[in-house]
């Protein structure tokens, strides 16, 4: 669930809402995978990188379950999905089973981390813009934390 909720930069409900079906297709995790956003109602693809579709295989193999199970399954009711609560909790464990303050860290911190990469490696928020599945740029500025110094720092070092 870790390595999904980082490749999908999906928000924590939307996470919890992935279905067996959405992931996999011929027994296979899918390298690219779509679903429906709760808060917007819009669509958004991700990507699974190898890392996260050999997780999330092991992981549905041992759960088992019907390509219309949720991928991660309440601990009371199995036909339906945990709950944000559970999902907070299993994001404190990870936090601090490598060594970080869990204070600083949340589930919105999964979403925003491959972003925040992506940006920095590459400057253009329009791809993150997309890949977050924002509908206006300045969300993404103000998601990011973009500021000045960025924009500096990308002219300083773009040569002409």
């Amino acid at each position: 669930m870790f390595d999904l909720a980082i490749d999908s930069r999906l928000r924590g409900c939307d996470v919890l809402k992935v279905r067996i079906g959405e992931l996999v297709s011929g027994g296979q995790v899918r390298a690219r995978a779509l679903v429906i956003q709760q808060k917007t109602g819009r669509p958004v693809r991700f990507e699974l990188l190898e890392p996260a579709r050999t997780t999330s295989l092991d992981w549905l193999e041992r759960r088992g379950g019907t390509l219309d199970d949720y991928a991660s399954p309440s601990r009371i009711d199995h036909s339906d999905h945990i709950s944000t609560r559970q999902y907070a909790r299993l994001v404190d464990e990870w936090v601090t089973g490598i060594g970080l303050r869990r204070e600083d860290y949340g589930t919105h911190s999964l979403r925003r981390t491959k972003a925040s990469i992506i940006y920095k490696a590459t400057g253009n928020l329009r791809a993150v813009q997309i890949l977050l599945g924002h509908t206006k740029i300045e969300s993404t500025v103000r998601y990011l934390g973009v500021d000045i110094e960025d924009a500096l720092a990308l002219a300083e070092a773009t040569e002409v």
